[in-house]
Protein backbone atom coordinates (compact mmCIF):
# COMPACT_ATOMS: atom_id res chain seq x y z
CA UNK A 1 0.00 0.00 0.00
CA UNK A 2 2.83 2.50 1.26
CA UNK A 3 4.59 1.65 -2.22
CA UNK A 4 1.72 3.15 -3.93
CA UNK A 5 2.02 6.42 -1.75
CA UNK A 6 5.38 6.68 -2.88
CA UNK A 7 4.54 6.89 -6.73
CA UNK A 8 2.02 9.02 -6.40
CA UNK A 9 4.13 11.84 -4.22
CA UNK A 10 6.73 10.92 -6.83
CA UNK A 11 4.31 11.73 -9.42
CA UNK A 12 3.70 15.55 -7.79
CA UNK A 13 6.84 16.25 -7.79
CA UNK A 14 7.80 15.04 -11.33
CA UNK A 15 5.15 17.83 -12.20
CA UNK A 16 7.10 20.00 -10.45
CA UNK A 17 10.24 18.97 -11.74
CA UNK A 18 9.75 18.05 -15.11
CA UNK A 19 10.94 21.54 -15.76
CA UNK A 20 14.15 20.10 -17.64
CA UNK A 21 14.02 19.23 -21.31
CA UNK A 22 16.47 20.04 -24.64
CA UNK A 23 18.56 22.25 -23.35
CA UNK A 24 20.17 24.68 -26.07
CA UNK A 25 21.53 28.81 -26.00
CA UNK A 26 18.70 30.57 -24.41
CA UNK A 27 18.67 34.46 -23.58
CA UNK A 28 21.16 35.33 -20.79
CA UNK A 29 18.13 36.72 -18.87
CA UNK A 30 16.10 33.94 -18.87
CA UNK A 31 19.73 31.72 -17.87
CA UNK A 32 20.33 34.06 -15.23
CA UNK A 33 16.33 33.73 -13.64
CA UNK A 34 16.39 29.76 -14.06
CA UNK A 35 19.70 30.19 -12.01
CA UNK A 36 17.94 32.09 -9.28
CA UNK A 37 15.19 29.71 -8.75
CA UNK A 38 17.07 26.27 -9.60
CA UNK A 39 20.11 26.78 -7.25
CA UNK A 40 18.13 27.05 -3.76
CA UNK A 41 15.59 24.32 -5.02
CA UNK A 42 18.09 22.05 -5.60
CA UNK A 43 18.44 21.13 -1.63
CA UNK A 44 14.23 21.56 -1.68
CA UNK A 45 13.88 18.31 -4.68
CA UNK A 46 16.74 16.55 -2.51
CA UNK A 47 14.69 16.96 0.30
CA UNK A 48 11.46 15.47 -1.69
CA UNK A 49 13.38 12.65 -3.08
CA UNK A 50 14.89 11.35 0.30
CA UNK A 51 10.77 11.88 2.07
CA UNK A 52 9.71 9.90 -0.82
CA UNK A 53 12.76 7.26 -0.26
CA UNK A 54 12.06 6.94 3.35
CA UNK A 55 7.88 5.92 2.53
CA UNK A 56 9.14 3.30 0.36
CA UNK A 57 11.85 1.38 2.86
CA UNK A 58 9.28 1.77 5.63
CA UNK A 59 6.92 -0.26 4.05
CA UNK A 60 8.49 -3.86 3.30
CA UNK A 61 5.27 -5.86 4.22
CA UNK A 62 6.86 -6.30 7.45
CA UNK A 63 7.14 -3.14 9.17
CA UNK A 64 4.96 -2.25 12.01
CA UNK A 65 1.90 0.35 11.20
CA UNK A 66 2.96 2.50 13.92
CA UNK A 67 6.36 2.40 12.41
CA UNK A 68 5.37 3.23 8.86
CA UNK A 69 3.00 5.86 10.29
CA UNK A 70 5.81 8.04 11.72
CA UNK A 71 7.62 7.94 8.76
CA UNK A 72 5.08 8.75 6.59
CA UNK A 73 4.00 11.43 9.31
CA UNK A 74 7.63 13.00 9.09
CA UNK A 75 7.85 12.48 5.16
CA UNK A 76 4.72 14.42 4.59
CA UNK A 77 6.09 17.39 7.19
CA UNK A 78 9.33 17.49 4.89
CA UNK A 79 8.01 16.74 2.33
CA UNK A 80 5.41 20.12 2.76
CA UNK A 81 8.16 22.54 4.03
CA UNK A 82 9.87 21.67 0.64
CA UNK A 83 6.83 22.72 -1.07
CA UNK A 84 7.06 26.15 1.17
CA UNK A 85 10.36 26.78 0.31
CA UNK A 86 10.49 26.47 -3.01
CA UNK A 87 7.12 28.21 -3.52
CA UNK A 88 9.43 30.97 -1.80
CA UNK A 89 12.48 30.29 -3.92
CA UNK A 90 10.17 30.92 -6.55
CA UNK A 91 8.40 34.02 -5.60
CA UNK A 92 12.11 35.52 -4.92
CA UNK A 93 13.38 34.67 -8.61
CA UNK A 94 10.41 36.29 -9.64
CA UNK A 95 8.13 35.90 -13.35
CA UNK A 96 10.42 34.67 -15.65
CA UNK A 97 11.22 37.13 -18.25
CA UNK A 98 9.37 35.46 -21.32
CA UNK A 99 5.52 36.16 -22.65
CA UNK A 100 3.14 34.97 -20.26
CA UNK A 101 6.27 34.34 -17.47
CA UNK A 102 4.14 36.62 -14.83
CA UNK A 103 0.45 34.14 -14.95
CA UNK A 104 2.50 31.49 -15.04
CA UNK A 105 4.53 32.39 -12.01
CA UNK A 106 1.83 33.21 -9.86
CA UNK A 107 0.00 30.27 -10.88
CA UNK A 108 3.05 28.15 -9.67
CA UNK A 109 4.17 29.78 -6.68
CA UNK A 110 0.32 29.27 -5.90
CA UNK A 111 0.05 25.73 -6.73
CA UNK A 112 3.51 25.29 -4.39
CA UNK A 113 1.73 26.81 -1.70
CA UNK A 114 -1.04 24.25 -2.11
CA UNK A 115 1.12 21.25 -2.28
CA UNK A 116 2.38 22.65 0.77
CA UNK A 117 -0.67 23.05 2.48
CA UNK A 118 -2.23 19.62 0.91
CA UNK A 119 1.27 17.44 2.52
CA UNK A 120 0.80 19.42 5.49
CA UNK A 121 -3.15 18.39 5.79
CA UNK A 122 -1.85 14.47 4.82
CA UNK A 123 0.33 14.50 7.77
CA UNK A 124 -2.35 15.47 9.72
CA UNK A 125 -4.91 12.10 8.22
CA UNK A 126 -1.32 9.56 8.83
CA UNK A 127 -1.36 10.95 12.76
CA UNK A 128 -4.52 10.12 13.07
CA UNK A 129 -5.18 6.94 11.45
CA UNK A 130 -5.72 3.62 14.10
CA UNK A 131 -2.51 1.91 13.58
CA UNK A 132 -4.06 -1.17 16.03
CA UNK A 133 -6.13 -2.42 13.26
CA UNK A 134 -4.14 -3.78 9.98
CA UNK A 135 -7.09 -3.43 8.45
CA UNK A 136 -7.94 0.10 8.91
CA UNK A 137 -4.71 1.26 8.65
CA UNK A 138 -4.17 -0.11 5.25
CA UNK A 139 -7.37 2.03 4.27
CA UNK A 140 -6.27 4.90 5.58
CA UNK A 141 -3.38 4.51 3.57
CA UNK A 142 -5.49 4.03 0.46
CA UNK A 143 -7.86 7.10 1.42
CA UNK A 144 -4.06 9.38 1.22
CA UNK A 145 -2.79 7.97 -1.61
CA UNK A 146 -6.20 9.05 -3.09
CA UNK A 147 -5.68 12.77 -1.61
CA UNK A 148 -2.06 12.74 -3.15
CA UNK A 149 -3.22 11.90 -6.51
CA UNK A 150 -5.75 14.64 -6.19
CA UNK A 151 -2.58 16.88 -5.18
CA UNK A 152 -1.11 16.33 -8.38
CA UNK A 153 -3.46 16.43 -10.57
CA UNK A 154 -4.10 20.27 -9.42
CA UNK A 155 -0.93 21.19 -10.15
CA UNK A 156 -0.50 19.96 -12.89
CA UNK A 157 -1.62 22.90 -15.09
CA UNK A 158 0.48 25.48 -13.83
CA UNK A 159 3.65 23.81 -13.90
CA UNK A 160 3.06 23.05 -17.60
CA UNK A 161 2.83 26.81 -18.28
CA UNK A 162 5.88 27.62 -16.00
CA UNK A 163 7.89 24.93 -17.91
CA UNK A 164 6.79 25.73 -21.45
CA UNK A 165 9.01 26.79 -24.40
CA UNK A 166 11.97 29.09 -23.63
CA UNK A 167 11.89 28.70 -19.93
CA UNK A 168 11.94 25.12 -19.15
CA UNK A 169 15.30 25.16 -21.93
CA UNK A 170 16.49 27.34 -19.27
CA UNK A 171 15.57 25.69 -16.65
CA UNK A 172 16.92 22.65 -17.72
CA UNK A 173 20.54 24.33 -18.26
CA UNK A 174 20.96 24.70 -14.80
CA UNK A 175 21.96 21.81 -12.73
CA UNK A 176 19.99 22.63 -9.89
CA UNK A 177 16.72 21.32 -11.87
CA UNK A 178 18.21 18.84 -13.82
CA UNK A 179 17.15 15.45 -13.42
CA UNK A 180 18.93 12.93 -10.80
CA UNK A 181 17.94 8.96 -10.33
CA UNK A 182 14.09 9.65 -11.46
CA UNK A 183 11.64 7.05 -10.53
CA UNK A 184 8.64 5.81 -12.55
CA UNK A 185 5.51 8.14 -12.13
CA UNK A 186 2.26 7.02 -11.54
CA UNK A 187 1.48 6.96 -15.29
CA UNK A 188 4.11 4.64 -15.83
CA UNK A 189 6.27 7.43 -17.66
CA UNK A 190 9.80 8.36 -15.98
CA UNK A 191 9.61 11.26 -14.50
CA UNK A 192 12.67 14.33 -14.55
CA UNK A 193 12.34 14.52 -10.72
CA UNK A 194 11.50 12.95 -7.72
Amino acid sequence: MNKKLVAALSGGAALMLALTGCSDDSSKKLDDWAKTFCDPAQAQFKKIQDANAAMQTADEGTTDSKKVQQTDSAAFQKISDAYKSLASSLNKAGPPPSENGETAHKDAVKELNALSKGYADLKKQVDGLDTGDKLKFADGLRDLSNGINKLNKQSEAAFKKLESGDVGKAMAGQKGCQSQNAPASPSGGESKKP
